[in-house]
């Protein structure tokens, strides 16, 4: 399994470039690209049986083959199939080619629907294969077969011949032995018997080739559990790997520090909420522990998760050690900054100090600094800090797994606290992040005025923008405007999406003439959106366009208005973040949400949305319908690409959390090879995509 992609006899160089570009390295990847769904060509008929309306598969030889071009233009092909019981007429359209490939006398099985052609009785091929016989058997005819998603210009034949080829050659399927069952099987047999799965080599078999759709369903039901499966066993064997480890000092928390503290929150600009405060014990339990800290905040916009980590670094200061803030952003980065400096300047003075890529502070400035607020830059090898205890990460949720190597490389074994504004479900918590602790912030403080929702029609677009020229005159109020793109794609499925380029220059020369309009993006260097936002921020800029590099992380009071472009385009969840951008002062903020389609299912998911605050619900709504991969974008959020598991199955989720207790409880994964290489090759997946 582990043999080359490079080693599949009949493959091109440039159908192996396309399947690396799809992180399909070998044998085994290629198992694991599962298809979506099947067209089922397993009726065999002879040609005189066949009856109009039905799909079918029939099996002859070639009397001819032409092409044929009509008058409207289009090129069809045309060959004559016949067997011993009659002929038929084949069609096929815009594929010349096939004149060349297919010829008089071929052996040929077609299958396709029976359509009434000229008041004869015609096969509108959808596949077809050439044969040596006709008792060979076939791939892409007379059976279930597999689609697959077609992307980087490889086609659902090719995948399923490289498939094929691996089940039939390389497996041997059909003559198995006790030890290819072994070698596939990695569970424990009481575990596969107790949730009535099938056996995994059966499984993959079948997902691919299945003999009926039942057994298809039962293959796509033990895969699923095998990767949910192996993906909670290695998130609980990491948090026992960190909890076996020891600080080399352990913090006194509250006892101690009672008055500080009590001094420092006094000192607040505002009264925490009883969640702030429940979440500001469980982090300083555990900070007072030997082991080092693991655990997930979580909590919606504006909910004050900045001031529950301002109160662990000033804890982690009090214990005479560093704390490091890392943002994924430099945007963000600063933004972090700007807030923990207002924290910090009263009579608690421990000094707040920015390291980015693009800004480097002194070196005596860092020393004296007991809070650095950066991005990546600050692990990288020229980033060297003494004596740092905690480890604050904002929006980067797998940065416990992945990157801590480096901070034990760095002779650091800190707390590690991971903040998220992404309303993630219990779901999924519970599937991928087994190895964090979780601390939630449920409720918001009471000073927060909510924000006002409008779904905007076509029609009402220019009401609209004539509305928002009245509030920025009137109020002096400033407007996001967030768009998904940086530029018109050319493909043709995205042409009708507004770009933020584009948009801009329409908002500034026929909207908004008479205000001032500024541009965000990704592609900008840092230089140019640092003074963007000084620009916005400052209030130079009246009207902000921008991608959604915008949606965490930017704080604007001032900024009472977004409206979202291609609103449809966005899952609820990440509409959710980008409303989270105004309603952050107490005057009354606006999201209106416009659209480039419309339809029944668009219409009812973004009513949901203006109807809903709680930005779990969302969450947890947009689960069932659209997965966590389109909810937050695997790059951005960390959120793992299942490859056939659904987050939105619960039942699979908890039957795979059972599992996975009794495994642990039960035995040594030291005692399973084939477990082992699979959970290695989940953190290596892991890795490669942070």
């Amino acid at each position: 399994m582990d043999t080359l992609i490079e080693k599949l006899p009949g493959t091109s160089a440039i159908t192996i470039r396309h399947l690396k570009s799809l992180m399909i390295k070998n044998y085994w990847d290629i198992l694991n690209y599962f298809p979506f769904r099947y067209e089922n060509y397993s009726f065999i008929s002879a040609i005189n049986q066949l009856q109009e309306g039905e799909k079918a598969t029939a099996k002859g030889n070639i009397a001819e083959i032409k092409n044929e071009y009509t008058k409207r233009g289009f090129n069809l092909q045309k060959a004559i199939l016949y067997d011993q019981s009659g002929k038929i007429e084949l069609i096929w359209y815009n594929q010349p080619f096939l004149v060349r490939l297919i010829r008089t006398g071929d052996y040929l099985s077609v299958s396709g629907e029976i359509k009434s052609y000229l008041y004869s009785r015609v096969i509108q091929v959808e596949e077809y294969e050439i044969l040596k016989s006709l008792n060979q058997e076939t791939v892409h005819t007379g059976r279930i077969i597999p689609i697959y998603p077609e992307k980087r210009g490889l086609s659902s034949r090719t995948i399923r011949e490289k498939v094929f080829y691996i089940l039939k050659n390389i497996i041997n399927v059909g003559t198995i032995h006790e030890l290819s069952l072994q070698e596939f099987e990695f569970l424990p047999s009481e575990i596969v018997s107790y949730n009535n799965l099938i056996d995994e080599l059966s499984a993959y078999q079948n997902i691919h080739f299945p003999s009926d759709l039942k057994i298809a369903k039962q293959a796509r039901q033990r895969l699923a559990f095998d990767e949910i499966f192996t993906i909670q066993l290695s998130s609980q064997l990491i948090k026992k790997e960190w909890q076996k480890e020891k600080m080399g000092h352990q913090f006194t928390a509250w006892s101690g520090h009672d008055r500080s503290l009590q001094n420092f929150i006094r000192h607040l600009p505002f009264h925490l909420t009883k969640a702030q405060k429940r979440c500001v014990e469980e982090i300083s339990t555990d900070l007072s522990k030997p082991q080092p800290m693991n655990r997930l905040l979580q909590g919606d916009v504006g909910s004050g998760k900045t001031v529950v980590a301002a109160i662990a670094s000033y804890l982690t200061y009090l214990n005479g050690f560093k704390s490091l803030l890392m943002a994924p952003t430099e945007i963000l980065a600063q933004q972090h900054y700007i807030t923990l400096s207002k924290l910090f300047n009263n009579e608690v003075d421990p000094a707040v100090s920015l390291y980015t890529s693009s800004f480097k502070p002194k070196k005596s400035d860092l020393e004296k600094s007991m809070i650095v607020v950066g991005t990546h830059a600050l692990i990288t090898k020229k980033a060297i800090f003494e004596k740092v205890g905690l480890v604050v990460i904002d929006e980067q949720h797998k940065f416990g797994v992945v990157q801590r190597v480096i901070l034990k490389q760095k002779a650091l074994n800190p707390h590690l606290l991971t903040m998220t504004a992404t309303p993630i479900p219990r779901t999924v918590v519970l599937a991928l992040y087994g190895e964090l602790d979780l601390s939630v912030i449920d409720e918001m403080p009471p000073r927060r005025v909510i924000t006002k929702t409008y779904f905007v029609a076509k029609e009402k677009r220019n009401d609209a923008y004539n509305w928002i020229k009245k509030q920025i005159k009137d109020l002096g109020i400033q407007i996001f405007v967030v768009c998904p793109l940086i530029e018109e794609s050319e493909t043709e499925t995205m042409q009708s999406v507004k770009a933020a380029k584009k948009e801009f220059e329409f908002l500034k020369n026929e909207v908004f003439n008479e205000f001032s309009l500024g541009l965000l993006h990704g592609k900008m260097k840092s230089k140019e959106k640092e003074e963007i936002m000084k620009k916005f921020t400052a209030g130079q800029i009246n009207i902000l366009v921008a991608t959604p590099v915008v949606e965490v992380g930017i704080d604007i009071p001032n900024a009472t208005i977004i409206l979202i472009e291609a609103a449809e385009r966005f899952g609820l969840a990440q509409l959710h973040q980008l409303r989270g951008r105004v309603g952050r002062s107490n005057k009354q903020s606006y999201c209106f949400l416009f659209t480039q389609k419309i339809n029944d299912h668009i219409s009812r998911r973004l009513k949901i949305f203006t109807k809903t605050i709680s930005g779990f619900e969302l969450a947890e709504h947009d689960l069932k319908i659209r997965g966590a991969g389109e909810i937050y974008g695997t790059k951005q959020h960390g959120i793992s690409n299942l490859k056939i598991a659904s987050l939105s199955d619960f039942s699979l989720i908890e039957k795979t959390h059972r599992a996975v207790n009794y495994f642990l409880n039960k035995y040594s994964i030291a005692d399973f090879s084939q477990l082992q290489n699979r959970i290695e090759s989940y953190r290596i997946l892991v890795i490669s995509r942070d």
